[in-house]
């Protein structure tokens, strides 16, 4: 059985909440011990990028800052989709810690194998 875990995230900040839970799963399983990737597509690959992922989704959410601070300290890592991101005219240059730039196939030369649990949002 895998341990790793793929949150692929394609929401932005137009949908906080989405990107929270996307995150609290996330940093539930990298807080658990599993290798976790985020992959971020679409609107997502905005949070890529330092300072876009501010405030708090609700009323007793974290903040997204502090969700991102937490994720990497507990070594996940983010997958950013160069498509996505160079569509946006964004600077590959200016990534949050544990970013990278790659596709689909880094996903799956990540994931190997063994296979991973998967979740979208």
């Amino acid at each position: 059985m895998s341990t790793k875990a793929v949150v692929s995230l394609a929401t932005g900040l137009e949908d906080p909440e989405k990107v929270t839970v996307a995150y609290l799963v996330a940093l539930g399983a990298a807080e658990h011990g599993r290798p976790t990737l985020m992959f971020l597509t679409k609107e997502a690959v905005r949070l890529a990028v330092p300072g876009v992922a501010v405030g708090t989704a609700c009323e007793g959410c974290p903040s997204l800052p502090e969700l991102q601070e937490r994720f990497v300290a507990a070594g996940g890592s983010y997958l950013v989709c160069p498509l996505c991101f160079n569509a946006k005219a964004l600077d590959p240059e200016n990534l949050v810690k544990g970013a990278e730039l790659g596709g689909t196939v880094p996903m799956w030369q990540w994931i190997g194998d063994e296979g991973a649990t998967t979740f979208s949002y």
